[in-house]
C-alpha cells in the first residue's frame, strides 16, 4: 500500500522541495514561460493553477494567503493584479506544457511550461541569432587559443628533441 507516500519529492526533503517550487512559481509568474524538467513542470502546474485561481478572487484574504505561500511581493502582485484579471473568465487550465525531448547531458526529459496566452516576443528570432553569433565568435577564439597552445607545445617538443 502507498499510504502517505508523496508522489513528487525530487529527492529532497520538505523544506528544499518547497523552496524549489516557490522559486519555480516566482520565475513562471515573472517570465510567463520557463524551461525545466518534465516532472518539475507537471508538479509546478498544480501549484500555479491554484495560485492563479486564488488570485482571481482579488481580495485582501487572497493576497495574504498567497503571501504566506509565496513570500515575494512582486509575484503576489502579478498574480492578483495581472493574471487574476487576464484569466477572470477562464474556468481553469491556465498553463500548458510543451515537451522538448531529452537533455543532452543526463537524458532528462525537458519541457516548457507557459501560460496559455503567452506571446513569444517579436524580436525573439533576432535575439536567438545574436546569441548564436556570439557563441560562434567565442568558439573561434577558443580554436585560435588551442592552435597557439599546440604550436607552443610543438616548439617545446622540438627543443627537447635537439
Amino acid at each position: 500500500m502507498r499510504h502517505r507516500v508523496v508522489k513528487h519529492n525530487f529527492g529532497r526533503r520538505h523544506g528544499p522541495k518547497r523552496a524549489l517550487l516557490r522559486g519555480l512559481v516566482d520565475s513562471l509568474v515573472e517570465h510567463g514561460r520557463i524551461k525545466t524538467t518534465l516532472p518539475k513542470a507537471k508538479e509546478l502546474r498544480r501549484h500555479v493553477e491554484k495560485a492563479v485561481t486564488m488570485g482571481k478572487k482579488q481580495n485582501l484574504h487572497a493576497r495574504r494567503v498567497l503571501l504566506s505561500r509565496y513570500p515575494n511581493k512582486n509575484t503576489v502582485k502579478t498574480l492578483v493584479d495581472d493574471l487574476g484579471k487576464r484569466f477572470q473568465e477562464r474556468p481553469g487550465g491556465y498553463t500548458r506544457i510543451i515537451k522538448l525531448g531529452a537533455r543532452p547531458g543526463d537524458q532528462a526529459e525537458m519541457a516548457y511550461i507557459e501560460f496559455v496566452d503567452y506571446q513569444v516576443p517579436e524580436n525573439f528570432s533576432e535575439q536567438v541569432e545574436k546569441l548564436e553569433a556570439e557563441k560562434a565568435q567565442k568558439n573561434e577564439k577558443r580554436v585560435e587559443l588551442a592552435k597557439k597552445k599546440l604550436r607552443k607545445s610543438q616548439r617545446q617538443a622540438r627543443r627537447v628533441a635537439r
